[in-house]
């Protein structure tokens, strides 16, 4: 945890006071860039060695791509093998030491404990991609280097959206920093609701939701039917916590005169799988698209095997970058497969079924995949899935048909909210009495169904 609510509170009405009392943008700036700072380095100050460092060293190779421009392909090499190579070595390290250790002990060599006491710093996966961003755009031409260190380190360190999103590129966020920022009461029409949901959604659905999830994964032997439950429990626990954190993140940044990209899209309202990764985690699945799965090819590739080595490598990929595990990687390679059967299915890409029944089974099918994708990234380790789906019973009688049904009326309870804000969003987009109606009623629900131990937002740890 890097600030509690409350400390978090006292961070934003402070900064917010001293931000607009300076009418300096650049002042402005320098007092965001202190400011995230001490916000990313509260609890452990080392990590931001690490932030300085990312920073400094993509400023620097963004003005050398610009003035050796016969150079630009190396030092885009260097920026890629560093960045990387730092990510590797704090979030990846132990699981490869592992994973070599295991090997040479099957084959008769016993090398004993080759992992090290490395903790992981929240949000590296986050500013390092944003980071990244930027250099791969100035050496694709779509981007000037920037001269100015102040602008570019808020740009990477921006603390609304550090340490979990969304990934913002240089080319949106970057002229917003450059521009003057103007206060205007209006802001906070804006900026309420995006907390109000935010708070709601993790204090209260999010946290209480968890409870659940976190019981049937942790027992040895689940039936069927609870584990179904417990899957159904974390799909609405993750999506819950992490939209929560981006609504926060958007409603903090907007308090200071900037827009952050929307990150979800009614995610579970997907027709196909490609279709899920346009809605869910947008600014991490639009990065892997325009960064790694188009240069690969993508869609384009002539060969059918063409096309799988591509999904292959940017879905396994994708599911690696969420942790150092297998089961991760095979969320991914899940991923990988469902796309790749609905495009020769015909049902790729922008495939849309005609009429509402077609639509409604098409969005039914894709939620129980996505169900089944989630109990893959929720499950405590392969031995224990595999054990699972191999030996568990059914859990229709007795005592676990009782539990599992409990779970579910509950889950259905808690998700009640979610689809309020999607019935909001959908149908009264426009209607202000009905929006303040229903946020008041949120803060009530706050207050009255808040745990009083909160958790962490699941993707600090990614």
């Amino acid at each position: 945890m890097l600030f509690t609510t409350y400390q978090y509170a006292i961070f934003l009405v402070t900064l917010f006071v001293l931000y607009w009392s300076i009418g300096n943008r650049k002042v402005q700036n320098v007092l965001l860039l202190l400011a995230s700072y001490l916000f990313y380095g509260w609890f452990t100050p080392w990590f931001c060695i690490l932030l300085l460092s990312s920073s400094i060293m993509d400023y620097c190779i963004g003005l050398w791509m610009q003035r050796y421009q016969a150079h630009k392909k190396q030092l885009l090499i260097l920026s890629l093998t560093t960045n990387l190579g730092i990510l590797g070595v704090f979030k990846y390290f132990n699981f490869f030491a592992e994973n070599v250790s295991i090997a040479l002990t099957s084959i008769g060599f016993h090398p004993g404990n080759l992992t090290l006491n490395i903790i992981l710093p929240v949000g590296i996966s986050f500013y390092t991609f944003q980071s990244l961003s930027y250099t791969i755009d100035v050496y694709r031409g779509k981007l000037e280097a920037r001269k100015n260190i102040i602008d570019f380190m808020l740009f990477v360190s921006f603390f609304p959206q550090l340490v979990a999103g969304p990934i913002e590129r240089a080319t949106h966020l970057l002229p917003q920093i450059e521009s003057n920022r103007i206060f205007s009461w209006s802001i906070f029409g804006y900026v309420i609701p995006f907390f109000v949901r935010g708070y709601l959604k993790k204090l209260v659905i999010a946290d209480n939701v968890s409870i659940y999830a976190d019981k049937v994964f942790m027992l040895d032997h689940p039936s069927m039917l609870l584990i179904v439950a417990g899957g159904l429990a974390f799909t609405v626990q993750i999506y819950a916590d992490f939209s929560a954190y981006t609504d926060i993140a958007r409603g903090s940044a907007k308090l200071f005169g900037f827009d952050l990209m929307k990150n979800f899209d009614f995610p579970y309202l997907a027709i196909s799988p490609s279709d899920f990764w346009r809605r869910w985690h947008i600014s991490f699945s639009s990065w892997i698209r325009d960064y790694l799965y188009i240069p690969l090819g993508g869609s384009k590739n002539k060969t059918v095997f063409g096309f799988a080595l591509v999904l292959i490598v940017s879905m396994g990929l994708s599911g690696f970058w969420h942790g150092a595990s297998w089961h991760f990687v095979m969320w991914g390679l899940y991923y990988a497969l469902l796309i790749f059967i609905y495009r020769q299915l015909g049902m790729g890409g922008k495939w849309q079924p005609k009429g509402i029944f077609k639509t409604s089974i098409a969005r039914l099918v894709m939620f129980c995949f996505t169900v089944f994708g989630w109990i893959l990234f929720r499950t405590p380790d392969i031995d224990w899935l595999a054990n699972v789906l191999l030996n568990a019973t059914t859990g229709l009688g007795g005592n676990e048909f009782i539990v599992s049904l409990q779970i579910i009326v509950f889950v259905i309870f808690y998700s009640i909210p979610l689809l309020v804000f999607a019935f909001l969003d959908l149908v009264l987009p426009s209607n202000k009495w009905i929006q303040a109606t229903v946020y008041a009623l949120c803060v009530v629900t706050i207050c009255i169904l808040l745990r009083d131990k909160g958790q962490d937002f699941i993707y600090f740890q990614f």
